[in-house]
């Protein structure tokens, strides 16, 4: 396998990237489906119809535990058996807290390998969602100090990564996306002409889920299943 020269540019994703946090979301939505203990809808029905209410509050409120809450909420005041009581929101809500009271727990092999990416290459985390909360978990993961740069955007688009190459100056042939997610990390960061590495997690959320794009001429596109191999090509 080829092995790239110190000083490329590496664009790291951070949420099931750098360290779990669909595995929490998924729990909240395993509470709600067991809550709402729907009798005409079955579990997938109801786990579909959440899937779409995120998609559409998503437009309106971008990503993060807020949007996530509106959608919960929103999710079961239309399927709802019964009364929508107070009470009962109260509850939903609940399941969405659980996520925020979690410790930051990083992916294996993340604390070893980051710092010595970080000796031979620049190292910019970019993440999309709710600015504070993505910066909380910066903090928290005690990870910040191997960055250079904090880019955290409201989308991940074709759009997004043509102003980041610009505002930092990257040279395409030496920087590169690395994330989880083939419809944010990886489709868009080869459309603008980067390399990319999709780093598999069995937990992506379904909303990420996509087919690979097939590289431009002259970029690479590298597929692993852990951050520690990245160690073996940079």
């Amino acid at each position: 396998m080829v092995r790239f020269p110190p000083g490329q540019t590496l664009l790291i994703d951070a949420d099931d990237t750098l360290w779990q946090n669909n595995v929490y979301f998924e729990r909240a939505i395993a509470s709600f489906i067991s809550y709402l203990n729907h009798h005409e809808y079955s579990p997938a029905e109801v786990r579909h119809a959440l899937n779409e209410q995120e998609r559409e509050t998503i437009l309106g409120h971008g990503y993060g535990l807020a949007s996530f809450t509106r959608s919960l909420v929103a999710t079961y005041e239309r399927l709802s058996p019964g009364p929508v009581t107070e009470h009962n929101l109260l509850r939903v809500r609940s399941f969405a807290r659980t996520i925020a009271e979690q410790e930051i727990e990083l992916l294996p092999g993340v604390a070893e390998a980051l710092p010595q990416l970080a000796a031979r290459h620049r190292l910019i985390l970019m993440t999309k969602g709710d600015q504070a909360e993505q910066a909380d978990k910066l903090t928290r993961s005690g990870l910040s100090s191997h960055f250079y740069a904090v880019e955290i955007v409201a989308e991940k688009d074709p759009a997004t990564y043509h102003a980041v190459i610009a505002r930092h100056e990257l040279a395409a042939h030496t920087s590169w996306m690395i994330g989880n997610s083939i419809k944010s990390d990886i489709n868009p960061a080869l459309a603008a002409g980067l390399h990319a590495v999709f780093l598999f997690h069995k937990d992506t959320w379904i909303l990420e889920h996509a087919a690979l794009a097939t590289p431009g001429p002259g970029l690479h596109l590298l597929e692993f299943d852990s951050f520690r191999t990245l160690l073996t090509v940079f």
